[in-house]
């Protein structure tokens, strides 16, 4: 129990205590002391978050901007004769190419409209796999 008689038994701790922290003086020299400056405190503490940003861009969002430049120059490369992969899977060769739109010729005789947008890859190497 720190109240009451037995904080009155530690008598010269008390003194101690109230000698070192009743002048108020004492304690705003401690806690201006303590605290570091506003601003400096500011970039310090930004300083990181402004690291994670750089090393987030660097391994993530620029090599993904990369290969979506790369994909969009695929898709807009596009000329008849080409192996295409949709979307959906589906490989064959482009019949015709148009602004928005490919033909692409699944198998002999099938020939489907699709998106150019919806092309995942440009240039397949397919073999048959019954031949």
């Amino acid at each position: 129990m720190i109240g009451g008689r037995h904080f009155l038994r530690l008598g010269h701790y008390r003194r101690a205590f109230e000698e070192e922290f009743s002048n108020p003086m004492t304690t705003t020299t401690i806690l201006a002391a303590a605290a570091p400056s506003g601003g400096a405190s500011f970039f310090i503490q930004t300083i990181p978050l402004v690291l994670i940003f750089v090393i987030f861009w660097f391994l993530l969002i620029r090599p993904q901007q990369k290969r979506m430049k790369d994909h969009q120059a695929q898709i807009a490369s596009v000329k008849k004769g080409d192996r295409v992969v949709t979307g959906g899977g589906l490989i064959g060769k482009v019949t015709k190419v148009g602004d928005t739109e490919v033909e692409i010729e699944l198998a002999q005789g099938v020939r489907v409209q699709a998106v150019k947008s919806t092309l995942s890859q440009v240039g397949v190497a397919a073999t048959p796999a019954n031949d």
